[in-house]
């Protein structure tokens, strides 16, 4: 269950730290500056993964059953 706790940090470090560290216009990624592109990046990669968290919590698998 660890591993899930660990999973469920990354999109809000992936926000905190990672945006000003890619705090630049260039270069473009589909049409968008890199730090655009790195903020939605990371709302499809937390939608992924809170989908993850889900699929692994024991509380769900019994609600299901």
């Amino acid at each position: 269950m660890a591993f899930v706790r660990y999973l469920a940090v990354l999109p809000f470090l992936g926000i905190l730290v990672g945006v000003p560290l890619v705090n630049r216009v260039e270069p473009l990624i589909l049409g968008m500056p890199l730090i655009l592109a790195w903020i939605v990046l990371w709302i499809v990669l937390t939608s992924v993964i809170m989908a993850v968290v889900y699929l692994c919590d024991p509380a769900n698998k019994a609600a299901g059953q």
